[in-house]
């Protein structure tokens, strides 16, 4: 359906349950933005490259899930961004971090200043576009700490993209290894390790992979 048609629906389905449908009303981070009330264009639609996409989230889904359990501290949902089509998980230091500049195009400032309120170790999976043309997995930390750029980080295939300011792993390299959630955990420790030690985050707040369903043992 056309986006207008989506976004009218979308309201009055909030509406129906007592809610209240007031929000930006714009697409973020996209330099030509056009209100999602007035996007009457009409867009092909791929089923089967939808279908694709969400069995590869589902599972990257999981193994972000076994990753968001090794850390104590405040740590965000996995989910999709709220700002761009991503799906990310985030750990919080607990610390105060610097006043993010703002300036993303067609993102209110508070907003990202709300985010980007505390330190943060943030990961998580892009399907290619707007910098980047492959999918890949990439890893950041706001405030980056200095040397993170130079930080060896797993596996081979990782690098740092300066345009970008993170780490990145093509998707490919991890649908291809031989065990793809070792190799895609690797990428997500060591990233983390390389900001978080440069940081100076508490290091009790990491500890081992947990158990769905399965209480923690009080050490």
């Amino acid at each position: 359906m056309l986006v207008a048609d989506f976004d009218a629906r979308f309201k009055q389905a909030v509406a129906a349950i007592g809610g209240s449908p007031r929000y930006h009303g714009s697409p973020n981070e996209v330099v030509d933005a056009i209100p999602f009330a007035q996007d009457t264009a009409t867009r092909p639609w791929d089923g089967a490259a939808v279908s694709r996409f969400h069995r590869a989230l589902v599972r990257i889904d999981a193994v972000f899930g076994e990753f968001r359990t090794a850390f104590l501290g405040k740590v965000s949902p996995v989910h999709l961004f709220w700002g761009s089509f991503d799906l990310a998980v985030t750990r919080f230091s607990g610390k105060r971090a610097p006043l993010h500049p703002g300036g993303i195009p067609n993102l209110p400032d508070s907003v990202t200043r709300e985010a980007f309120s505390h330190e943060v170790s943030s990961a998580g999976f892009w399907p290619g576009g707007g910098g980047i043309a492959e999918p890949c997995f990439y890893s950041y930390a706001y405030p980056a700490p200095a040397g993170f750029d130079r930080q060896a980080v797993t596996p081979g295939a990782a690098r740092f993209d300066r345009d970008l300011g993170e780490f990145v792993l093509p998707y490919e390299a991890v649908r291809t290894a031989q065990d793809p959630r070792e190799t895609l955990l690797g990428f997500l420790e060591s990233t983390f390790r390389a900001s978080s030690s440069l940081a100076g985050w508490d290091e009790h707040l990491v500890c081992a992979i947990g158990r769905k369903g399965v209480p923690r043992a009080i050490e």
